[in-house]
């Protein structure tokens, strides 16, 4: 479990995150949202004790990371792929990895025969593309068997086999009862995988909840019918169907009422299909007007009793 209360970092007299409260629950995958300069990256830092907070706190299992004697094996984290030695090979990273935190060495061999990096094991890391870096970077933070997951754009660079690869690998780690926070720009990866929110913006918190809540609490419902009766139903319905063929769209009632509705009309439909907005869709319109009608970002002195 990854707990936030009060979070916030100022960098000089800007703030990057401001009073910051939510908590990363274990058994699901959190997705963390934000647009860029929202704060994601200086949480994520925060989070795993490479930077301090100005006021608040961030704990890991209840303690502060910088509190782990061998972090690995709680914390397993990837925020920058290219953050590593091009002069030492794949296992070499891994091994002063293991060595660092009492890990076995048989575990090196293991996490890079689960990410598909064994065949290059012994090659230096100068000559990895991005996707190998990618998955060496995952391979890392698997490395300790750990119970938490804090990810920052785990797919950039990687194809649609470890595309689909990482999406299985993340779901079956929060099956296990593990804590993932993912943190990445491609909404529809995120909306494939990930069954909580955590939605940032300019610093400060926007949305923290389930996915199929963040977005039909911000969406009137739509829903596909289509009948021989239209014309008929279009009459029960009124102004909220727009009617092309036998296909008409109905928008501002929900499918059960819909359904209910033709039923009590003795109106036959053949299909009621309920079209549901994506992540991005919702997300953007959600940033767009906080920057419209939030809050600028605000200096230290701004801020009563804030250090700068």
């Amino acid at each position: 479990m990854i707990e936030a209360r009060g979070l916030t970092k100022y960098y000089g007299r800007t703030c990057a995150v401001e009073d910051l409260t939510f908590t990363v629950e274990p058994g699901r995958v959190t997705g963390f949202l934000g647009p860029n300069g929202s704060g994601k990256s200086t949480t994520m830092r925060l989070i795993l004790g490479l930077d301090s907070p100005t006021r608040g706190a961030v704990t890991v299992t209840g303690r502060r990371y910088r509190d782990l004697v061998r972090p690995l094996h709680t914390v397993g984290a990837l925020l920058d792929a290219g953050d590593v030695m091009r002069s030492r090979t794949a296992a070499a990273h891994l091994e002063i990895l293991a060595a660092s935190n009492r890990i076995p060495r048989r575990r090196v061999d293991e996490v890079l025969d689960l990410v598909g990096l064994t065949s290059v094991a012994g090659k230096r890391v100068r000559g990895f593309s991005l996707g190998m870096l990618q998955r060496l970077g995952i391979a890392a933070a698997l490395l300790g068997d750990p119970a938490i997951l804090v990810l920052d754009e785990p797919v950039n660079g990687l194809d649609t086999e470890g595309i689909r690869w990482i999406r299985g690998m993340l779901r079956a780690m929060a099956d296990e009862g593990r804590t993932v926070l993912l943190s990445s720009h491609l909404m529809s990866e995120t909306q494939l995988v990930a069954d909580h929110l955590i939605v940032i913006g300019a610093g400060r918190l926007l949305a923290d909840e389930p996915i199929v809540e963040f977005v039909e609490r911000r969406t009137d419902p739509v829903v596909l019918v289509r009948s021989a009766e239209l014309s008929s139903f279009a009459a029960v319905l009124g102004a909220r169907i727009e009617i092309r063929g036998d296909t008409g769209t109905v928008r501002g009632i929900a499918s059960r009422e819909i359904g209910r509705l033709a039923m009590t009309h003795g109106i036959v439909l053949d299909e009621l299909t309920p079209v549901h907005a994506s992540v991005e869709d919702v997300f953007t319109r959600l940033v767009t007007e906080h920057q419209r009608f939030g809050h600028r970002p605000r200096a230290a002195d701004e801020v009563k009793g804030t250090a700068a």
